[in-house]
């Protein structure tokens, strides 16, 4: 991985904030040199996380104040941000570095989400405070719905593959969260009326052939047409099973399934985020990330 280094054009022009974002890349660049170190590595990434985690805190509430005091009219959507950051995303990384004891290799996936987070919240949510860049969390869904969708989630990961799943991220936007190859796909279905709802799975590709390896019996290591299309298919189990939990047009049939690059499936981000959008972990198994686009939730 490598340096981390500031670059002017993450600059809002606000000196207490920059400072602090300042900040914060200078630790992760620190945890970057301190994870290649073997006689450091481990107690050394351990407080240096810590440290990250608790100044990470401190800057959000310095941010909220800054928000509240020039008025800012998305403060409280920025602050959801916050919140997830700070109680499930990184919470949820410290369980995976606790569980793999501070691996090099946990280490560099925990370091890879900070630094994709980072620079989207900064280039984005922050640079929106100041009125640059508009604010692309446009359709915000009611907590409860948002409950509703990540409960059914999390019970047809474990009616139908028995994988202990957890939300790591309600506010999912397009960060690499995987260590290795990724796996997307994009299913469309079409109303009786003709409204269309697109609904994006992202997983960790050794999640899929984990999951298709004990479904077989035997190990899967490559991810070829066959499995491409089983994971298809299953993505689409997935969503009849908790379908339940949508309100869908009637008579709403599956039109494409389409295989998406990571890149294209970035692509959906361009002008605003999903009102759905969602990255889960397995337990040290992979990741996987839900986006629907739009959707109603009972």
């Amino acid at each position: 991985m490598n340096d981390v280094k500031w670059n002017s054009r993450f600059n809002l022009g606000v000196e207490e904030v920059d400072k602090a974002h300042q900040k914060l890349f200078a630790i992760v660049g620190k945890l970057i040199a301190l994870n290649e170190e073997p006689e450091k590595q481990q107690y050394a990434c351990r407080e240096g996380v810590k440290y990250f985690k608790s100044y990470t805190v401190k800057h959000f509430a310095q941010e909220e104040a800054y928000m509240q005091s020039i008025h800012y009219s998305g403060y409280d959507m920025h602050r959801k941000l916050h919140d997830n950051m700070r109680d499930k995303t990184i919470p949820a990384l410290e369980e995976e570095l606790e569980r793999q004891n501070y691996s090099v290799e946990s280490v560099r996936h925990f370091l890879g989400i900070c630094i994709g987070w980072l620079n989207g919240h900064v280039m984005i949510e922050d640079h929106a405070i100041a009125g640059r860049v508009p604010n692309k969390w446009v359709h915000g869904p009611k907590d409860d719905e948002r409950e509703s969708l990540e409960k059914a989630v999390i019970q047809a990961a474990q009616d139908m593959f028995r994988l202990d799943a957890h939300i790591v991220s309600e506010n999912y936007s397009g960060e690499d969260f995987c260590s290795g190859e990724v796996m997307c796909f994009r299913l469309t279905y079409l109303s009786d009326a003709g409204e269309r709802t697109q609904i994006f799975f992202v997983y960790e590709q050794r999640l899929i052939l984990g999951i298709l390896s004990e479904m077989l019996g035997r190990q899967i290591n490559t991810a070829d047409k066959t499995v491409i299309y089983a994971v298809k298919i299953l993505s689409q189990k997935y969503i009849a099973h908790i379908g339940s939990h949508f309100t869908m047009q009637n008579g709403s049939t599956i039109e494409k399934n389409d295989m998406l690059t990571f890149e294209q499936f970035l692509r959906m981000f361009d002008k605003e985020y999903p009102p759905y959008s969602l990255l889960f972990g397995t337990g040290g198994r992979g990741y996987f990330a839900l986006c629907v686009i739009p959707v109603h939730i009972e």
